[in-house]
């Protein structure tokens, strides 16, 4: 019997040689998984303990296949988190930061609205407006950034990503992504990126595509070494 360390850092067990390998099987765990046996303080990689190797050492047959399914572009790992609903929770938070430029958007209308009434509308008074109008927003920007951090730190999601079920995680054995992985890597990087005139848009584009890999991980998650699964 053994107790190993999930995806979201906490304890699961006691349980079987057979759940661990089935969870193995099914992309919920992996020979680099944190695991002690029952009774005992040690943690150690699962793959170190004599019950996952075969006689001669090598890794239990059932990972190396998922490996070589995994490889040869066979069916994705069915704890992946699905292309609709990843596209609904970048939706989901998307609308919420628009919801932040509310009072940018109502002063800078407002503003137009009175230039417009007094024949003096110009891009140059457009562009002063929304200059002047921008702070009104930024302290829920702040705000919402704060939030979005501190949730993709502690538990790997976007306030999106709790709605529909979702969650980052590392790719090598499924464990946190933390704040360098899942916030300044997979988000603040990509979006700095994407406001590059040019080569952002195109950026915007590949990094999109990228989701119909099997494996389903964006430019983003290559970069920071997630992806994203089930919660």
């Amino acid at each position: 019997m053994f107790i190993i360390i999930g995806g979201d850092g906490k304890e699961y067990g006691p349980v079987t040689v057979e759940q661990i390998r089935a969870w193995i099987a099914a992309g919920r765990a992996s020979l680099d998984t944190k695991a002690k046996a029952l009774g005992t303080e040690e943690w150690r990689r699962i793959g170190d303990f004599a019950e996952f190797a075969s006689p001669e050492g090598a890794p239990p047959v059932i990972g190396a296949a998922a490996a070589s399914a995994a490889t040869a572009g066979a069916t994705p790992d069915p704890n992946l988190g699905h292309r609709g609903l990843r596209l609904l929770a970048a939706f989901i938070d998307g609308f919420i930061e628009s919801l932040c430029w509310l009072p940018t958007s109502q002063a800078v209308m407002h503003a137009m609205l009175e230039m417009m009434k007094a024949g003096r509308l110009t891009p140059q008074d457009v562009m002063e407006t929304f200059g002047a109008a921008i702070f009104k927003s930024v302290p829920y920007l702040i705000a919402l950034m704060l939030v979005q951090a501190t949730l993709l730190t502690l538990r790997g999601q976007t306030i999106g990503k709790i709605i529909v079920g979702l969650r980052i995680v590392r790719v090598p054995d499924g464990s946190p992504a933390g704040f360098l992985r899942a916030f300044l890597l997979r988000g603040f990087l990509p979006r700095c990126l994407r406001h590059v005139p040019l080569v952002g848009f195109l950026f915007w584009i590949v990094d999109n595509c990228f989701i119909f890999r099997d494996d389903r991980r964006c430019l983003h998650d290559l970069i920071a070494g997630t992806k994203v699964v089930k919660a």
